[in-house]
């Protein structure tokens, strides 16, 4: 049988979608691109707004159109939400919410019944999806440790999308850890959907710095990067493990969504901007070259001219390496949609553009400080188009290029950085290769030019 597999969302569904891959290859069923003849197509959807909403029903009816004798299932978040609405769709065959695998494979086969399969997360107690120990055409792989929120922030439908936030727990992280080091990867990615809220669920509770404390003690041969971590939950004990260790990557997403009080305050965050950005400079003190990004939501409803300009005063006084910059999109059914009126697209659009502008001076100015500095690298399988040379993304991660031969491909290596081309470092080989557990080591150790930002 041929299987088609589209993609939309975050980290999370990727996993999800990599599960999907694993079960459909264990069945000997061959997977196709989603443009070609498919026996089945399945779209992971995701519905953080509206608009992702309509990019999944856009792909299900591209499947129709490519094969209209073929299954067409919609899964993913969008299906967990909105299951009644889809099965009403004549281009849709199967709707299969989340963590419903076994249902997900006989919609597949064309035996599912009824057609729409979705449980209430909301009362799920553990995390169905795991067990990946491989990652086509990727040198790092993910490790979903945690799923679902308990927040409800007024912009985000996800807690009802995900359900109830449920960890994985220790034993099984290391387990998956060390497959994934025996299958060949040299990084992993700690990922969940709030994934500072880990361990909370477990017996007994535990927290995200006891994960890595445990997974740091294991010694596991591989460089560990933390996806996302909130201002709240960067608890000085959880400072120490980062600052303790080589096996943690010196790069921290520390999602602070705006920097004006009030807007925080109609997103229902739990901090402030200064709290936020205290959270920032003690990572800084104990990490002084860690590289720090954060999300922001631009156009929030009732973003007003100054509270935008606080953000920007925020994030220029904060000094981030790099910003992931949002577009307020509305959300249907979030309390935001419901209590305020959006912008104008045209005054959301400005404001976001001078945002990213504001990202690519960010950008720059950490990559220049690497100037003269080592590095650890972790080379892409595929090397540079246009120059042939081998890419990959330092411990920091930032995009490096250098020359070398294939035997580094998918490894980790020691370069010395010469300068910034463009939008990556480029270097070259050091004269000494890294050992295992040296990953992260070699630019901590080195002074280098303090970064602002308020204390």
């Amino acid at each position: 049988m041929r299987v088609a597999l589209a993609t939309l969302g975050c980290k999370v569904n990727q996993y999800d979608s990599a599960v999907i891959d694993r079960l459909v290859g264990e069945r000997g069923w061959r997977r196709v691109d989603f443009a070609e003849q498919a026996d089945a197509y399945i779209v992971n959807s995701c519905t953080v707004t509206d608009r992702a909403d309509g990019d999944a029903r856009r792909l299900a009816r591209r499947a129709r159109r490519t094969n209209p004798a073929a299954r067409v299932i919609m899964t993913g978040c969008y299906a967990q939400v909105s299951p009644a609405t889809i099965a009403g769709f004549d281009y849709v065959d199967y709707v299969v919410g989340l963590e419903r695998l076994g249902d997900l494979l006989r919609a597949v086969e064309g035996e599912l019944e009824p057609k729409a399969a979705v449980s209430d997360l909301r009362a799920a107690l553990g995390v169905a999806t795991l067990g990946i120990s491989t990652f086509p055409g990727r040198t790092r792989a993910f490790v979903k440790v945690q799923e679902g929120c308990d927040l409800f922030c007024t912009y985000c439908i996800v807690p009802v999308a995900r359900g109830a936030s449920r960890s994985v727990g220790v034993a099984a992280v290391l387990a998956e850890i060390e497959r994934l080091a025996a299958a060949g990867f040299r990084e992993v990615v700690l990922t969940g959907v709030h994934l500072g809220g880990y361990g909370a669920d477990l017996d007994p509770p535990c927290d995200l710095a006891a994960l890595l404390e445990n997974i740091v003690a294991r010694k596991p041969g591989v460089r560990v990067r933390v996806s996302s971590v909130d201002p709240p939950e960067l608890s000085e004990r959880l400072l120490d493990v980062f600052a303790d260790s080589s096996v943690l990557c010196p790069h921290m997403h520390v999602p602070v969504q705006s920097g004006s009080d009030t807007v925080l305050a109609r997103m229902m965050r739990r901090y402030t901007s200064d709290q936020a950005a205290d959270a920032v400079a003690r990572l800084r003190r104990r990490l002084p070259n860690v590289c720090i990004g954060t999300d922001l939501v631009t156009g929030f409803p009732a973003e007003s001219d100054r509270e935008f300009e606080q953000t920007v005063a925020f994030v220029k006084s904060t000094a981030f390496s790099y910003l992931h910059v949002f577009p307020y999109s509305q959300r249907s059914s979030t309390s935001a949609a419901k209590r305020w009126q959006p912008l104008p697209n045209a005054i959301v659009y400005e404001r976001a553009r001078q945002l990213r502008r504001l990202d690519k001076q960010l950008r720059s100015s950490y990559r220049e400080r690497f100037t003269g500095r080592e590095v650890a690298v972790l080379f892409e399988h595929e090397r540079d188009a246009a120059s042939g040379c081998l890419k990959g993304y330092s411990e920091h991660y930032l995009p490096v290029h250098c020359d070398g031969g294939d035997e580094l491909i998918g490894g980790v290596a020691a370069v010395r950085i010469r300068g910034a081309e463009g939008t990556y470092l480029r270097g070259e080989l050091a004269a000494a290769t890294l050992a295992s557990g040296e990953f992260g080591a070699r630019c901590e150790q080195r002074e280098m030019p303090a970064i602002g930002g308020r204390a």
